[in-house]
C-alpha cells in the first residue's frame, strides 16, 4: 500500500512525504511534498492522507495491566485483553511489567509473556520484551510493591527466570544501594538494560551502580529520593550521565505538569514516557490488586488504602497527549513515546520510528496528535 500526502514523523520532526507498506514492513519512505506521479500507483492500492500526521505507533515499556487483567495474573486470556486495549490506543508495542511477588508466580507470568511472543496474535499490540519490576527494592522506597517478597539482588533467580522467559527480560530493575546491585549490573548490562527504582540510594551509590552498567532510571520522582542541592541522590546521579535514560509517568498524578517540563530539561532527549498503568486501566471507578495488595480507583487515580499511588490509570497515549498538554513540544513527546521507548528494549532495529524494513506499525492523527487510526502491520485496527 502507498500512502501520500502525509505529516509523517521522521528524524525527530515532521516532515511531507509519502511512504509504502508490504508484508507488515515499511518498504519505501520519501520526504517532499508528495510523489511524482509515476510514482502513485501501488498494487495493493494508494491512500491520500490529506495532509494528516503520521506517527509510530507507541512503545509502553512499562505497564502492569488494563481492562481487568495484570501481566502477573500469568493469564493468557488477561494477556490478550491487554495487548488488544493496547492496540485500540495506539500503543502497537509493549513491554509488560511484573511486580515484586513469589519466584513462582513471576515464572508462570514469564512463561506466559514467552508463549504470547511467540504467536503473536493479529490486531493485538506487539510484545517486545518484559520489564522485571522487583523484587530487588529498597524496603523504604517499595511505595506499592509487596514488603513480604521484597529480597536482595540474585543473580541466580534472574537468570532461572530469563531462562522461563525465553531471553524476554529486556529491562531489571534494581535498588542500587542493595548488597551486589552493582555486580548484577556488571553481569547483565550486556543482556538487558539495568535500571535503578525503589531506592533511598545517595547520590555516590547510585553513581557506582551507573559506573557499573546500569543506564536506566524507573518512574523519575516516585519511589526514590528527591533531588536536594547537597544531596542530588539518583536523580543527580542520572542526570548528568548521558547514556542514562528516565522514565516518566504523565498520567496527571504522579507528576506535576511543571515537574514534567523540568524532567524534560534535566533530561534532554533522554526522556521515556510510560503509562505505569494498572488493571484499572480503561475500568470504571472501583476496587482493583496489585501484586497482591487493594487497590481503589476513583476519578482516574489509584491508590492503596494509606493513599500511596498505585500505578496509573492511564494508557501512554494519553500520557503522551497530557506531555504537550503539558507543555512539552509535541515532536519531544512523540520521540519519548517511540523512538526512545524501543532503544530500551532493545527493539530499535524493529519498531519505534516509520523506517524501511522495521514493522509497519502507526498512527494516523490530527495536527495536535488527537488518533484517527491505527495500523499493525501494516492493517487498520
Amino acid at each position: 500500500m502507498l500512502y501520500v500526502n502525509g505529516n509523517i514523523f521522521l528524524s525527530g520532526s515532521f516532515q511531507p512525504g509519502s511512504f509504502r507498506t508490504k508484508d507488515g514492513l515499511f518498504t519505501e519512505v520519501s520526504c517532499g511534498n508528495g510523489a511524482k506521479t509515476e510514482t502513485l500507483h501501488d498494487p495493493e492500492g494508494v491512500t491520500d492522507l490529506l495532509g494528516k500526521y503520521v506517527i509510530p505507533g507507541l512503545i509502553d515499556i512499562h505497564t502492569h495491566g488494563n481492562s481487568g487483567a495484570d501481566f502477573s495474573d500469568g493469564d493468557p486470556g488477561g494477556l490478550d485483553r491487554m495487548a488488544s486495549y493496547l492496540a485500540e490506543n495506539g500503543v502497537t508495542s509493549f513491554a509488560p511489567a511484573s511486580m515484586t511477588l513469589p519466584e513462582s508466580t513471576l515464572r508462570e507470568a514469564f512463561k506466559n509473556a514467552r508463549e504470547f511472543h511467540d504467536s503473536a496474535p493479529e490486531k493485538r499490540s506487539r510484545l517486545m520484551g518484559i520489564h522485571m519490576e522487583g523484587p530487588f527494592f529498597s524496603r523504604e522506597k517499595r511505595g506499592a510493591q509487596n514488603e513480604a517478597f521484597l529480597k536482595a539482588p540474585d543473580q541466580e533467580m534472574f537468570l532461572r527466570l530469563q531462562e522461563a522467559a525465553g531471553g524476554l527480560i529486556r529491562i531489571a530493575d534494581l535498588a542500587p544501594e542493595l548488597p551486589g546491585a552493582a555486580d548484577f549490573a556488571r553481569t547483565f548490562s550486556g543482556c538487558c538494560t539495568i535500571s535503578a527504582a525503589h531506592t533511598a540510594a545517595s547520590y555516590e551509590e547510585a553513581a557506582a551502580f551507573f559506573d557499573a552498567g546500569a543506564a536506566h532510571l524507573t518512574h523519575l520522582f516516585n519511589a526514590m529520593p528527591q533531588i536536594h542541592h547537597r544531596d542530588p541522590g539518583v536523580i543527580g546521579a542520572a542526570s548528568e550521565r548521558k547514556n542514562v535514560i528516565a522514565e516518566l509517568i504523565c498520567d496527571g498524578f504522579h507528576v506535576h505538569p511543571s515537574a514534567v517540563r523540568m524532567a524534560f530539561r534535566l533530561f534532554p532527549k533522554r526522556i521515556c514516557l510510560i503509562s505505569d498503568a494498572f488493571r484499572g486501566a480503561g475500568m470504571p471507578d472501583g476496587e482493583y490488586s496489585l501484586g497482591g495488595q487493594p487497590v481503589f480507583l476513583k476519578c482516574g487515580k489509584a491508590v492503596l488504602e494509606d493513599g500511596t499511588l498505585a500505578g496509573s490509570a492511564a494508557n501512554l497515549y494519553q500520557c503522551m497527549l497530557n506531555a504537550v498538554r503539558f507543555g512539552i513540544p509535541k515532536e519531544d513527546a512523540v520521540l519519548a513515546a517511540t523512538l526512545l521507548p524501543a532503544r530500551e528494549v532493545r527493539a530499535e532495529k524493529l519498531a519505534g520510528s516509520i523506517a524501511p524494513g522495521k514493522y509497519a506499525d502507526f498512527v494516523i492523527c490530527t495536527e495536535d496528535l488527537a488518533r484517527e487510526a491505527v495500523y499493525i502491520g501494516g492493517k487498520q485496527i
